[in-house]
């Protein structure tokens, strides 16, 4: 199956890197520019309201010597190195004292009209921007209306500075998206790079090699869990692989040994002619192997069904001290031959597959009488534990090495090292009975300590409504 590759990373962090800086510096920029044409302003009306005043007392004074015939000398005077600065000025009688030779007011240059307001800025006929100002110019004579006066500075050199403002900061921004993407793609290489020497040093990892780990003294901090998960897997890797391969090795002993005997015992007797009899005889002594092999069979694909979680037990009331002792009075032939001491007491009720559960307390039960010794003992219990029923089985005979007691649940698993088999059992039975207690949010455990064995099915109590 072919994996879908996503976009890169070291992409997505460059890319990153340059939106990020070229979005901090742009709205810099558009800060930067607001305050400048702010500034410009208030220099602007600074400017204006200077020159107002000035007017004013000119206004004023020319009045007071009774003529305004020498205002239009002194204003020409006071607006000398002024360039851009435009003024205009209506007596009482609206009659034009004074307008300055380029200057360009709204309405045709003529003065506002009662309730009229001039506005912030405008544009020219020439396609120039103005800002400006209106304002009264007292006459000092009483009861006389005062004088209109309008001034106007041109905008022309502010525009043509913020234009260039405007084009730097768009080439500064864009020249900082190009370094800042670059330099974030240094940096997301270097920082990716541990991330590379941790897959270089994966993908050098092979089934042969599970045993290998991946050093952590070099990488960051940040990928300190992803290394340690990686090393975890990596275990249960090999410890599945150990499982697998040592299940292999004991499945191919289980069958080659029944299909050996199947096949040598054929070959003799088809040596040569035999009698009725002795035909009969191997016959029964194949239909005993064949049973064992089809057992053996049966529990594995059970088990690859529980592997599978494709056991669904019924959930019905089962009765355990009944099923338990339906089970005694089975075994109980055996149990009297070898002489064993049974004891039995508690009782409870689980919900659960009536027939998986029997089968699970059945292979726990032959387990004991199996490995009791003649006259020795052996103790079953229920016990209601809160909200969990415990059935104890515990027999007496040789203890068990605390090092095998984790893998008694494995398949096939045998306690001595020889591969000898002398019970009649296919090696499943424990693992058979840890799988059908999963199926029931159940568990099983096992303890062997002074020459006795106990093992524990816990599984969930019926619950009463």
């Amino acid at each position: 199956m072919m994996l879908r590759r996503g976009k890169s990373l070291t992409g997505r962090l460059t890319v990153l890197f340059a939106v990020v800086s070229s979005s901090v510096l742009l709205i810099l920029g558009l800060v930067i520019a607001e305050l400048v044409e702010r500034h410009f302003e208030d220099m602007d009306l600074e400017l204006l309201e200077g020159k107002l005043e000035l007017i004013q007392h000119a206004v004023l004074s020319a009045r007071t010597e009774g003529k305004f015939d020498n205002l239009p000398a002194q204003l020409e005077a006071a607006l000398v190195g002024h360039h851009g600065l435009a003024v205009g000025v209506w007596g009482p009688d609206g009659k034009r004292l004074f307008l300055s030779e380029e200057a360009e007011f709204p309405e045709n240059n003529a003065p506002l009209k009662p309730g009229q307001v001039l506005p912030k800025t405008w544009k020219g006929h020439d396609e120039q921007h103005y800002r400006g100002i209106s304002g009264q110019a007292l006459t000092g004579v009483q009861g006389e209306p005062p004088a209109m006066v309008l001034l106007s500075t041109s905008l022309t050199h502010h525009d043509h500075f913020m234009q260039s403002f405007r084009l730097t900061m768009w080439a500064v921004v864009s020249l900082a998206a190009l370094v800042s993407g670059f330099l974030g793609w240094i940096a997301a290489s270097r920082g990716l790079a541990p991330l590379r020497n941790i897959v270089r040093r994966a993908s050098d990892i092979t089934a042969n090699s599970l045993d290998r780990r991946i050093e952590a003294g070099e990488i960051p901090l940040e990928l300190a869990e992803v290394v340690t998960t990686l090393n975890d897997m990596l275990g249960r890797l090999k410890e599945s692989f150990d499982r697998l391969s040592d299940f292999s090795s004991d499945i191919a002993h289980e069958l080659r040994t029944p299909v050996s005997n199947l096949l040598t015992q054929t070959q003799v007797m088809l040596s040569k002619v035999r009698s009725i009899d002795e035909y009969q005889d191997v016959l029964a002594s194949n239909s005993e192997e064949l049973e064992r092999l089809s057992r053996t069979i049966a529990d594995m694909l059970f088990l690859a069904k529980a592997d599978n979680h494709l056991i669904v037990p019924t959930q019905e009331p089962v009765d355990l001290e009944a099923e338990i002792l339906s089970m005694l009075e089975f075994y109980e032939p055996l149990i009297e031959e070898k002489q064993l001491q049974l004891t039995f007491h508690g009782h409870a009720e689980v919900d659960g597959d009536r027939l998986m559960l029997r089968r699970a307390v059945g292979n726990l039960l032959s387990n004991a009488i199996r490995h009791t010794p003649e006259h020795g003992f052996i103790n079953i219990a229920l016990e209601l534990d809160g909200e969990k029923v415990s059935i104890r089985i515990e027999n007496s005979g040789e203890t068990i090495p605390s090092e095998h007691l984790p893998r008694l649940f494995d398949r096939f698993y045998r306690v001595d090292s020889s591969r000898q088999r002398t019970g009649e059992g296919s090696g499943l039975g424990l693992a058979i009975t840890k799988s059908i207690a999963l199926a029931h949010n159940g568990s099983v455990s096992v303890s062997s300590t002074d020459g006795a064995t106990s093992f524990s099915l816990r599984l969930p109590a019926r619950r009463s409504f």
